[in-house]
């Protein structure tokens, strides 16, 4: 009996480091671009920290068919945009979405994006286990001038 309690404690606690092992994920100032009528795409950015080694493996939003991670960046100097399958997300560095650089393209709008709009994007990230944690933010709709600000 002794032996019985003394392995499901283990287990326990191996269970339970397992868990506290999951990547904690911040997200600070998700924004997206206002739209015009009828325009069907636009960009949103964010910063993302996580507290242990994962991968922004996608992401999904309720206004919009398909969400991609983007990859802007000169090339002969021509400006280039290409959709990346992955980000690393390095152990307490943040990394920045943000206009010319690393981004998110939402396509196939359902909707007209007005400035105040609050945009539901829900990222996917994915540790070094394969373990996914789902977070869901509200990027707020605004001008890259006004989010400077």
């Amino acid at each position: 009996m002794y032996r019985l309690i003394q392995t499901i404690i283990l287990l326990a606690l191996l269970t339970f480091s397992a868990y506290a092992e999951l990547a904690q994920i911040k997200v600070h100032s998700p924004w997206i671009r206002p739209t015009v009528p009828q325009q069907k795409a636009t960009g949103a950015f964010m910063t993302i920290t996580s507290t242990t080694p994962a991968r922004l493996v996608g992401i999904t939003s309720p206004v919009a068919e398909q969400v991609e991670i983007h990859e802007m960046r000169m090339e002969n100097d021509v400006m280039t945009m290409r959709a990346v399958s992955n980000l690393p997300l390095s152990s307490g560095k943040s990394l920045e979405l943000k206009p010319g650089g690393y981004h998110v393209m939402l396509f196939g709008l359902h909707q007209q994006i007005k400035a105040g709009d609050s945009v539901p994007l829900t990222l996917i990230i994915e540790d070094d286990h394969r373990q996914r944690t789902f977070v869901t933010v509200q990027a707020i709709a605004k001008s890259a001038a006004a989010h400077s600000h």
